[in-house]
């Protein structure tokens, strides 16, 4: 695990250039601008969906006698609010994770790249459009075990461990490809995620549980007072970028040192001098 943590390391570093903190603003403006958008028009909406299906199916009667039995009866006005949040939760995900592969990683590699390991050669594995299908189908994988685990909830420690590793997975699968498309071929990127599985799902785990902190603000501040739901938002929206944009620095110093020694390792060696010969 040690290449896991020297890539921290580096990544922290290059966490505060002025050029990564730069970076931050675009896929976050456009985050701010789609969700304050889609939200105007489809959060009232589902909130009163959810509600009158609580009101049908007499579900407040159950979150009522559940939430008295852990204190918490103050929340069942806004429990309708929290599962509308929670299902926008992966869709908020999904949004972050092209925006930081459309507009963010080009320059995290460049970045990397051309600073730390100018001297691999780039085999353009991959593309920008392969990248958002496959992060889009993973996607469809993580939104249905997403909805799976939504009952969680009902006890938070659990739900906050199903969540990270769920993120761990997405984020190993998704960014280890955006990290290696451009300086590894394809035979190598399947090499690497194959190789590399573990410390991959360790670095995502870890970043999936730094995911976490966005939706508990955004959840928490709606339950303390959903007037501020617009301010939160954008909170919430910033600290994924931030925590995207370190995790896209974390694989990529973590994928194009594996890439590295992959060459190295599989490089033919030089024949050497018969010293006998005259």
């Amino acid at each position: 695990m040690r290449g896991v943590l020297n890539a921290y390391g580096r990544a922290v570093l290059s966490q505060l250039h002025g050029r990564m903190l730069i970076l931050s603003a675009v896929p976050f403006l456009l985050s701010l601008v789609v969700w304050g958008v889609v939200l105007y028009f489809t959060l009232q909406p589902l909130v009163d969906w959810i509600e009158s299906h609580f009101f049908r199916l007499e579900l407040y009667t159950y979150s009522t006698a559940w939430l008295e039995t852990i204190g918490m009866t103050f929340l069942k006005t806004v429990i309708p609010v929290l599962v509308s949040l929670l299902l926008l939760l992966p869709l908020m995900i999904l949004t972050a994770l092209v925006f930081i592969g459309v507009a963010a990683m080009p320059a995290i590699v460049k970045h990397v790249g051309d600073r730390h390991f100018p001297h691999l050669e780039k085999k353009q594995g991959g593309s920008l459009v392969k990248g958002v299908a496959k992060a889009i189908s993973l996607f469809l994988v993580f939104i249905v075990v997403w909805l799976c685990l939504l009952p969680l909830y009902a006890v938070p420690p659990l739900a906050v461990a199903a969540s990270a590793l769920l993120w761990g997975w997405l984020t190993s699968r998704v960014m280890s490809y955006d990290a290696l498309s451009e300086h590894a071929s394809a035979e190598e990127i399947e090499i690497i995620q194959r190789e590399k599985k573990w410390p991959l799902l360790a670095i995502g785990v870890a970043s999936g549980a730094a995911g976490t902190l966005p939706a508990i603000a955004w959840i928490g501040g709606a339950v303390a007072l959903v007037a501020l739901l617009p301010l939160l938002l954008a909170a919430a929206l910033w600290l994924y970028v931030l925590v995207f944009i370190f995790t896209g620095l974390w694989f990529e110093y973590y994928c194009l040192e594996a890439l590295s020694q992959l060459r190295a390792r599989s490089a033919p060696t030089a024949p050497t001098e018969n010293l006998e010969q005259i």
